[in-house]
């Protein structure tokens, strides 16, 4: 009798974990992804009048499609950077830490089948995106990272994969994290675990989950920018991973915030780009015969995202959450008495970068600070500065670290810095600015823009220096002394005020002069929070900016491009090339 039931229960167990494949018959999936939101959740800009693209946009989309296709027949997949970026986000990471986090709310009112984590999720630390995990599984779509290796157990820290049932068909979901974090972000905000390169994992994580799950269709996201796919780049690893995994039908990449679509026979890759300004939208058409795929085509395309189309139903939902938000943006927070302009910082010093840099030479021990502009066109003109405006002054949550620094490295890391915003001026005619004409991809119109992203041109207070624009690198920096005209010394090691983001080896700049930056503890001699919070700090101290305190050389010390007579008007013409007149 035992021995009956024992077999009963053994030919149970086998058939419950047979998978007997779809039925014979054709089938169609539509697949839609978004990627690096950043928060665009509502369509507000929180101020009078002002609408953007968001969330609430992309809903009318996704809703008009299932009712098209069929929700049965719909694969919602968003691939990561979803916590960072916007006022709504900010406010729910860090000023209501107790009501139910609008992120997981906003996923399982849209109805998205699964969420991956992108680096700037990371960025905002353990207790946030571990609380926005743990609420994103009760709707029963945890954040996915199938890279992020747990350091004491050698297991994934978030689920690698989720399977998906629609219209008959068996949908293995797996994500993967940005290989690349350490180069940006503090230790301390993705302890306990480490990132391998996705190209290195993803095969044998795809060739398991079929084994295991026999799964119909596979999809595999990834916030790792499309890359050109020379295997070069670890955080640029999508077409690395086209080009060379079996088994996946659908690769959505992120990341660079660049729309992308590439249709192939066995699979297609897609790119929403950035901010809710486009909704990936493709269609997989499956023949089963005798239980299995036998055919099966692609097609792929972007929906632009009109802002209008905001979602009425969607909005009066989240209404209340809205006004919240809205409310803490508009608060008082100082007054503004001289205008900021992140493009002056590229011809010179600037009010803007002036203002970071003393915010982080009051921050002990610091004697110099390394800082760039963050945002390529922002503006705000003298008046009542709000919540809001910290955002634009500074858009991201990098912490401040005061490190150790030689004079040598300080002058080597000043070339390395200046020669990716500059080159050298040979003749009239020539640039100054390293400026290219090339497509953007983003706005879809071809521009002059720089080579090199403008958030690496770092300029350094504390001192007195020129940058001489006819010398090659290696030449163009002379340092005259210390801002308060003492003398210095290339062999002495000075306290340097730097983002976490820097200090992490964001940009390379500190690798590229030989500073190892997973060793960057050993140089690290104090730790402040994030750089925007110490603007508030300041601004709560003492509510008035003037002009007075973003010139004041004694503090901030002087640069400059030299010799002027050229480089003013060569840099005035590079500058209408990339602003207009």
């Amino acid at each position: 009798m035992k021995k009956r039931f024992l077999s009963a229960l053994a030919v149970i167990l086998l058939v419950s974990a047979c998978h007997c494949g779809p039925k014979d018959g054709t089938y169609e999936l539509t697949v839609l992804s978004t990627n690096d939101v950043h928060g665009t959740w509502f369509d507000s800009t929180y101020m009078d009048n002002g609408i953007k693209r968001s969330l609430m946009a992309v809903n009318t989309y996704v809703d008009s499609i299932r009712q098209a296709d069929g929700a049965q027949n719909v694969l919602l997949i968003e691939v990561g950077d979803c916590l960072q970026g916007d006022n709504a986000p900010y406010y729910f990471n860090y000023v209501d830490t107790l009501s139910p986090h609008l992120f997981p709310r906003l996923v399982e009112y849209m109805g998205y089948d699964a969420v991956v984590w992108g680096n700037h999720d990371v960025e905002t630390g353990h207790a946030v995106y571990d609380r926005v995990n743990r609420e994103l599984a009760k709707a029963g779509v945890p954040f996915l990272a199938g890279n992020a290796i747990r350091d004491d157990n050698g297991k994934t820290y978030f689920p690698l994969y989720k399977m998906v049932k629609k219209g008959g068909l068996r949908i293995a979901v797996l994500g993967y994290e940005n290989a690349n974090i350490k180069a940006w972000l503090a230790e301390e905000v993705w302890s306990g675990m480490h990132f391998e390169r996705i190209v290195n994992r993803v095969q044998q994580d795809v060739d398991a989950v079929r084994a295991k799950e026999h799964p119909d269709v596979v999809v595999v996201g990834v916030h790792s920018a499309t890359g050109e796919g020379d295997g070069s780049n670890p955080e640029s690893e999508g077409l690395d991973i086209f080009n060379s995994v079996h088994g996946v039908d659908w690769l959505l990449t992120s990341h660079d915030h660049r729309p992308f679509v590439e249709v192939r026979d066995s699979c297609a890759l897609m790119n929403a780009g950035s901010h809710s300004r486009f909704l990936a939208h493709g269609k997989m058409r499956l023949t089963v015969k005798d239980g299995k795929v036998v055919e099966k085509s692609f097609s792929a395309d972007l929906i632009p995202i009109k802002a209008e189309k905001a979602d009425p139903v969607m909005r009066a939902r989240f209404q209340k959450d809205f006004e919240a938000v809205k409310a803490f943006t508009r608060q008082r927070v100082g007054q503004l008495n001289v205008p900021l302009k992140t493009r002056e910082a590229f011809v010179g010093m600037s009010p803007y970068v002036n203002l970071i840099h003393a915010v982080c030479l009051s921050c002990p021990p610091a004697r110099l600070s390394i800082a760039a502009p963050l945002t390529y066109n922002g503006s705000i003109v003298p008046k009542e500065l709000i919540f809001n405006d910290l955002f634009t002054i500074y858009p991201f949550e990098n912490q401040l670290y005061v490190i150790t620094m030689t004079g040598d490295e300080i002058q080597r890391y000043l070339e390395a810095s200046y020669d990716r915003w500059i080159q050298t001026w040979t003749r009239p005619g020539d640039h100054v600015l390293r400026i290219v004409p090339r497509d953007d991809l983003r706005a879809g119109q071809s521009r002059w823009s720089f080579e090199h992203f403008s958030y690496n041109f770092d300029s350094m207070a504390g001192l007195d220096y020129t940058v001489d624009i006819t010398k090659p690198r290696g030449q163009r920096i002379q340092i005259q002394s210390m801002a308060d005209g003492s003398a210095f010394d290339l062999q002495e090691r000075y306290p340097v005020a730097v983002t976490s983001y820097r200090a992490s080896g964001g940009g390379t700049l500190l690798d590229e002069v030989g500073i190892d930056t997973d060793c960057i503890d050993e140089r690290v001699v104090a730790r402040y929070p994030e750089i925007r919070s110490l603007l508030l700090k300041r601004l709560q101290e003492d509510p008035t900016i003037d002009l007075e305190e973003v010139s004041d050389l004694s503090l901030l010390g002087h640069w400059a491009f030299v010799p002027e007579k050229i480089a003013g008007p060569a840099l005035e013409a590079d500058m209408e090339l990339l602003f207009g007149r």
